[in-house]
This record gives structure tokens, sequence and C-alpha cells, in this order.
């Protein structure tokens, strides 16, 4: 059945359809801006007049707050507002919007019919409040539909970032949009690096800045809330929480009595908490990195030490790879002798040679030797006054429970290394000290089996490997065979122990005359050799006469010595045999001729 309405209808009946028909007609979910713009725009139509001012109502300050017209100034607020009656003043009505029998605000209404009667404008007052009551349910529901898509959104995004400042910036920048009336700030620890401009503040114990409360978020993990101080600002601490422990805290700062609604604040935990999650799932992945890039250190490190590769190659390696991955300004290796003495091995860096090395050196072998544990030391100046060096880590290479050595990495500022740092450090030299060793232990058995255990000269079987060599290089070279005249009466004269005492000081003579690519050895008993390599003979000849005349003046008890000299060149391509023997023959023919001389080979021979 129609019903059919004739005649005019009231003002309040009026507005009422009016409102019933913009609600039927537009589907679209509205703002509170549009809330406002349309309220006052009916009004303005329906009741014929052009001021229409809605006022927000701030419930902690008692006053109201012109919400579509921010150059009026803020009213203060009749008491009969907040039982929601009407108030008329000077041909000015004010009406009040309620919402659940709370005050909301207050429209102003100027130059209004004075035909309408308080009823009236009662009645007007409660179609406002309903239609302002059930727009703001519109609102509410497109918030939180607009928030959740926003959380749903922000959440896939958070879990395909697996960068920690991707997130944070991702945080920020959805909670800048969402909140504009709010300030976001973000407690970091002091390890964090601020690329991307972060609003970024250092969490600390002390009590400025509400490092206070925003430590208390972090270490208990639970939201905590300041007091509304006198700026008129509250403070809300969330920490960014994930299921290992907590990342941050995020600080929202509500500034000009700007209320933030529990919603709006379980909303905001529930972004901190997912970004939380997202920042462990990021460490977590540059931690599984970290260890992979860790793993292959150690076992390219281990892969390449097990080659039996010489000691200086080994150092040189290892010292340039920890280099590279601990960003240390200086890397050395020091072993220690059985007679207690340091020695410093090959491929530490310069710093290692300086004598500013040794106030290091000191303190931490002692240390070392009494807990045979690794120091990680983040400013070692607070035990050794003017260390250049502040961030140490130093570990120890340990077998059978006794200490060999150590590995010292240094850099200049203080608390450079991580204890992460350090940990690889120490597995990395855990895997390394037994080869290590065993190079140390080869080269000395390479040294033992080249070297005559007496003299230190050469052994004669590595001098005639070298011989060998050059003469299949090089152009020339000059052999001298070096017998000590009546060795065996100066044996019987004054003992074994003054016989070999004449050795040592006949090959120390030796050892003077020659040049560093030159090679002396020991041939066998009371024999000597020099094999010159690139030296004609002319020049053979008076080295081996500058020695004879050493022997014969520098010894005690005086000796002298009989020198036999061979040649080769690449004109008459003598073998190692053909040159020993020309010497050898040289070298009896001096016998037999006086001794304490020098005799060449005989070209005819």
């Amino acid at each position: 059945m129609w019903v059919i309405f004739v005649g005019s209808q009231s003002v309040e009946k009026t507005i009422k359809y009016a409102f019933f028909n913009y609600l039927s007609e537009n589907n679209e979910k509205p703002s509170i801006n549009d809330v406002v713009e349309n309220l006052t725009s009916i009004l303005k139509n329906e009741l014929s007049i052009h001021h229409v001012v809605f006022y927000l109502y701030n419930k902690k300050l008692d006053y109201l707050t012109p919400l579509d017209n921010r150059d009026l100034p803020s009213k203060s607020l009749p008491h009969s507002f907040i039982y929601g009656e009407v108030f008329q003043h000077e041909g000015t009505s004010f009406i009040p919007i309620m919402q659940k029998d709370r005050l909301i605000g207050v429209i102003e209404l100027a130059d209004i019919n004075e035909n309408l009667t308080y009823n009236e404008l009662t009645e007007i007052a409660k179609a406002c409040s309903t239609f302002y009551s059930y727009c703001m349910n519109l609102v509410s529901v497109t918030q939180n539909d607009q928030k959740y898509e926003e959380l749903y959104r922000i959440t896939e995004k958070f879990h395909s970032l697996m960068d920690k400042d991707d997130v944070l910036v991702e945080l920020i920048t959805t909670l800048q949009g969402l909140y504009s009336d709010l300030i976001f700030y973000l407690f970091l620890s002091h390890d964090n690096e601020n690329h991307r401009n972060l609003p970024i503040k250092e969490l600390g114990f002390d009590h400025q800045d509400g490092n206070e409360l925003a430590m208390e978020a972090y270490v208990t993990g639970k939201v905590t809330t300041s007091n509304q101080d006198e700026a008129n600002q509250r403070t809300i601490y969330s920490p960014l929480k994930g299921k290992q422990g907590v990342y941050g805290v995020l600080q929202i700062v509500a500034n000009n009595g700007v209320e933030l609604s529990d919603e709006n604040k379980n909303f905001i935990v529930m972004l901190a908490n997912t970004a939380g999650t997202a920042l462990e799932n990021a460490q977590l992945y540059d931690q599984s990195k970290r260890l992979i890039k860790d793993l292959q250190l150690i076992n390219e490190t281990s892969h390449r030490l097990n080659k039996n590769l010489r000691l200086t190659d080994t150092m040189t390696y290892m010292s340039s790879r920890i280099m590279e991955s601990f960003d240390a300004d200086e890397v050395g290796f020091f072993y220690i002798n059985p007679d207690g003495t340091i020695q410093i091995f090959p491929g530490s860096t310069k710093f290692f040679s300086s004598d500013e090395l040794q106030i290091y050196l000191d303190y931490i072998k002692g240390k070392l030797e009494k807990e045979l544990e690794g120091l990680f030391i983040g400013d070692i100046s607070t035990y050794l006054s003017g260390a250049e060096y502040s961030s140490i880590m130093a570990v120890p290479m340990v077998q059978s429970d006794s200490l060999k050595g150590c590995a010292l990495v240094m850099h200049k500022n203080p608390y450079h290394f991580s204890f992460d740092m350090f940990k690889l450090l120490q597995s990395l030299i855990h895997h390394s000290t037994l080869a290590l060793t065993n190079s140390l232990l080869r080269e000395e058995l390479e040294t033992l089996v080249k070297t005559d255990h007496l003299t230190q000269l050469h052994s004669r079987n590595h001098m005639n490997n070298r011989i060998e060599k050059s003469i299949k290089v090089d152009r020339q070279g000059t052999f001298v065979l070096i017998d000590i005249d009546n060795f065996k009466m100066v044996n019987d004269t004054y003992g074994h122990q003054i016989g070999d005492d004449v050795l040592i000081q006949v090959a120390n003579i030796i050892r003077n005359n020659i040049r560093e690519q030159d090679i002396g050895a020991r041939w066998g008993g009371e024999e000597l050799a020099i094999y010159l390599p690139h030296v004609d003979l002319e020049a053979g000849i008076a080295i081996a006469e500058r020695i004879v005349t050493r022997v014969r003046e520098d010894t005690n008890p005086a000796i002298t010595v009989s020198c036999g000299v061979s040649y080769w060149n690449a004109e008459n391509q003598y073998n190692f045999d053909q040159l020993f023997k020309k010497a050898d023959n040289a070298l009896y023919e001096a016998k037999s001729l006086g001794k304490d001389q020098v005799i060449v080979q005989s070209d005819t021979e």
C-alpha cells in the first residue's frame, strides 16, 4: 500500500528524509571529512542558512575545535552540552552530536529561522546524531577494512624482505601513511647501521628522550606507555618482538592531545609485532649467509693448508684471508721456540717486524700461557697505555696442551671486531694449527736434510742438486773444493772438540766471503766446498785465494787450507762428475805442492 504525504512537513522530518535519501543513494565508503561535509551541507540546504560549523569535542581539554574550518577559533563548552541539550545564544543555535550518550561534537547554526522551537531543534539534533553515528560506523568499518587490508599487504611484504633496513622502512612508511597525526621513532641498539635516513634513536640506559621506557619495553617485551605530560603529549613504546627475542622498540608519539583509540593502538602493536617477526627472519637469513660464508672460509683454508704448501705460502695465504674476512689493520702469527724466544712467521704484516709490537706480545703471551684460551679485547688501551691498536683478537695455537704459537688480529678502532668474528677466528685457527705445525716441521726437516748440523753449511747432496740445475740453465760457474791441512794432527793435538771448532771457524769464513746466491757446503770430514753460479774462473780463483788467506790469519789454533778450483761454461759443457773430478785433482795437486794454496784445474785432463 502506498502512503502519500500531503501538505508541508516539519523541518526535522525533512532533514531526516534528506539524510535517508543521501544514505540510500551513496554506496561509497565515506571518510570522517565526507561525513562532516555532507552533514553540514544537508543542514545548510534544508534550513536555508549559510553558516553551519562542526566543532569536535576534546574531552580531556574540555573545549571545541572546528573540524571543517581551521581558521575559526576554538570554543569553550557550555555545561548543558554534556547532557545533549540544545543551546541558543544571540540568534545562534548550538546542537549537540551524541553517540551512546557521549558528546562527540557540536554544530553551530547561525541566522536560523526564529520560528523553530526548542523541541524541533532537539529533534534535529537527534537526527544529526543518528546520521553521524551511522556514517561513523561506516567510516569505522571502512577504516578497519583498510587497516586489515594494509596489515595483510605489509605482512606479505615483510615476509618477502630479507634486509633489516627494508623491513624498518616499510614499517615506518606504512604507519606514517595510516596515521599522519602521529609521530614514529625507532629505538635500536648501537650496532645498527642507519643507511636509509630512518627516524632512529639509540637504545641505551640513559634517562633522556624516552630511553628508560624504551629500554623497559625492550627488556620485558611488553608495551609501555608514558603519562600525558605538560606539553599534552602521550607516548607509547611497542617492542619489535619475534619468537626468539626483541629487536628494537617502536615509539609512537601523540602530540597536542591527539586521541589514540585502543583499537588503533592494538593495530599499531600488531604491526610492530609483525615487523619484529620479519626482522628476526631477516637476521636469521643474514646469520645463515654469514655461517655459510664462514664455513666456506674454513673449508677453503683447510683445503689450501693441506696441499703441503711451503710455510711462507701457507702463512701469506692465511694472513690475506683473515685481513679480507675480518677487515683487520694488522694480522700476524708468532711461534714460541723451545727456548722460549718468539719467532714471527712469514706472511705477517709489517707491524710485526716493528719494535712497537713488543708491548702487545709481552701482554698477550703472558695471558695465553696462563689460560691457553683466546683473548677478545674491545679496547686494550684500558690495559696498555698508549696502545695504537685498540681491538685485539688473539687465538693460541695449542698442541698436546702446550702453547705453540698465536694468531694475532688487530684494528685501530675500539670494538671493531664482533664476538662472532672471534668465534670464527678460533675455528679457523683450530682447524689450521695441525697443518701449520706440520708445515713448520716439514721445513725444519728439509733444513736438517740440506744443512750440515755442525757447520750450518749446506749438505753435499743439496749442493750436488744445485750444481746440476745450474749447469742446465746458467751460462757458467766455478767450483772450489777445500781441504783443511793436517786436520788429523789438530784432532790429535787439541782433541776432537777443538777440531769441530776449527771446522766451524772455516765454515764461518766461507760464509762471510761468498754472496747470498752462492752455495757453501760441507763435502765430508774436513773437506768443504763452494759453488759460485754465474762466476767466471778468474773471479772464482780470487774468492778461493781470499778464503785461504783469511783461514791462515783468522783461525785459532792457526791452520791452513788447500783449494782445488774447476770451471765450466756453455762452451765446454762439463757435467757435475767432470767438474768435481777436475777440482779434486787440482786439490790433490795443491796438497802435493806444499798445501796452503789454490790450484786451478788442468784443461788437459
